[in-house]
């Protein structure tokens, strides 16, 4: 006979926090998000820490190189997509490194000898503004020069022009000697007034320093960086190329990865977790999932994951359990797998951190998460909203909204994270293809959100998440209370309402 559960499936809009004492140091500026990523043994340091309890998920609609830096930017990290060939993941993943907040390796180079067109089409091509000129077009020439937009008019300028007839020549520019630290090479650009700073070893130009990426650190804080002082970036693999995928990936300079199935409870996900540790150790961080109990979390912590997703058919816009009937509500996958990750760490003393994945309708929706024990949270419709999405924004029925699917639609053809090892297919669909509104820039979004969890962590005399898995106080709600917490018996001005 099937085994059946007493306890219901719930979700988060069931749960309401209860407040705890507000102590007088509890204000929303001394609250640290700060949140482990990798697992790690009591006592010591986690490999991996986000600065914001938020990653985004591996979807073709949602994590794209311009999100992947904002979100960086925050804290956050996102997972670069895998259903795409190997070669143009590894490509988005080093064009997110270029990025670099410090030394900038040029990849906009062009010859004294090209034109003015020449010069316009690297631009369009790169998207950068500031070209290097060498003597020959490559990085390995002699370094002659710099253009910008301050050296040519193109309502005067022709096309024709060469190079060096309106470029910057190297006399006329402040350089550094390669070995300069990125402190003394910012006070150079401080004390010059100048926007770049072009760093030489020899006759040839090894790095580029920018003004903007000083302010940009300055502006953001809570910035993820490698040792490189690269922006920080995850990537998803599957249980079919793994084995050249994570190698090429790792190259790339990709810091984490996360095995991409709507099915985390397998013998696949453990074959890749050991191809993993066999050919880096613990070198490589790659968490595991998604999972919706303690049997699934055991298998993944005993394989050596280190962290695990949560989650199976919560997702705004997953049809699983509508074609499949498998999967758990939100709440209670969380609430059952943070109890197992609990025993785990007692019986261990390693710590194997939570993500939860999916269900998170509202900002609310993530601080209930995260106070069920989660270490941060997974979303995809939340960032789908974005300018930085790589999704188009379009208007339907006159409002702007930006296209979302999901990664179990035809739309994504990714069959690999639905793969049950006998064919190369997707032979239904778990997701659809839908719209989600537009909700502007990230960082002003993040920041929103954000905030909202620090307030309410002080609302819990929390000054830290692990405080708050300690603390946090939370009842179940009828439905009833769902509707008496929302604007209710009066007459809205404006009832476009969200996040």
């Amino acid at each position: 006979m099937a085994t059946i559960l007493s306890e219901q499936s719930r979700t988060f809009n069931e749960f309401l926090l209860l407040p705890n004492l507000t102590r007088r140091d509890c204000i929303p500026s001394n609250v640290i998000l700060t949140t482990p990523l990798a697992k790690f043994r009591v006592g010591e340091q986690t490999r991996f820490s986000l600065n914001s309890p938020i990653v985004s998920s591996a979807m073709q609609a949602v994590s794209g190189e311009k999100l992947s830096v904002a979100l960086a930017k925050e804290g956050g990290i996102s997972f670069v997509f895998c259903s795409q060939s190997i070669e143009k993941q590894v490509e988005m993943i080093r064009n997110i490194k270029k990025y670099k907040s410090g030394f900038v390796v040029s990849d906009a180079n062009v010859s004294v000898n090209d034109t003015l067109e020449k010069v316009l089409s690297v631009i369009k091509e790169t998207g950068h503004s500031t070209i290097v000129v060498t003597e020959d077009g490559t990085l390995d020439g002699n370094f002659r020069g710099l253009v910008t937009s301050k050296d040519y008019r193109l309502s005067r300028d022709s096309h024709d022009k060469l190079v060096r007839d309106f470029m910057t020549p190297i006399e006329k520019l402040v350089t550094a000697n390669d070995g300069v630290t990125l402190s003394e090479a910012n006070d150079i650009i401080w004390d010059n007034k100048i926007n770049c700073l072009p760093v030489l070893d020899g006759k040839r130009i090894k790095y580029l320093i920018f003004r903007k990426d000083y302010d940009d650190h300055k502006e953001n804080p809570l910035s993820i960086f490698d040792k490189q002082k690269r922006f920080a970036v995850g990537a998803a693999v599957n249980t079919r190329d793994y084995k050249e995928r994570i190698p090429a990936l790792h190259d790339a300079g990709a810091d984490v990865f996360c095995i991409d199935s709507s099915d985390g409870f397998s013998e696949w996900q453990a074959d890749v977790i050991s191809f993993v540790r066999s050919m880096y150790g613990d070198e490589v961080i790659i968490g595991a999932g998604n999972v919706v109990d303690k049997a699934a979390f055991d298998f993944l912590a005993s394989a050596g994951a280190d962290f695990v997703k949560v989650g199976i058919g919560g997702g705004s816009i997953c049809i699983t359990r509508e074609q499949k009937g498998i999967g758990r509500g939100q709440a209670s996958a969380l609430i059952d797998v943070v109890k197992a990750r609990d025993e785990y760490l007692e019986k261990t003393g390693i710590y194997i951190p939570i993500c939860s994945d999916g269900g998170i309708v509202h900002d609310n929706h993530l601080i209930i998460a995260l106070s069920l024990g989660a270490d941060f949270v997974m979303m995809g419709r939340y960032f789908a909203r974005f300018d930085e999405s790589p999704s188009r924004k379009v208007v339907l029925n006159n409002t702007y909204v930006k296209e979302y699917w999901a990664e179990g639609s035809n739309r994504a053809k990714n069959w690999q994270r639905y793969d049950m090892g006998d064919n190369n297919s997707l032979s239904f669909e778990e997701g659809v293809d839908s719209y989600v509104p537009y909700a502007g820039k990230l960082a002003d979004n993040v920041k929103s959100t954000l905030y909202k969890i620090k307030s309410t962590m002080c609302n819990c005399g929390a000054l830290s998440l692990q405080e708050l898995h300690d603390v946090a106080r939370l009842v179940m709600v009828s439905s009833t209370s769902i509707l008496e917490g929302k604007p209710h018996d009066i007459m809205l001005r404006n009832t476009d309402i969200d996040n």
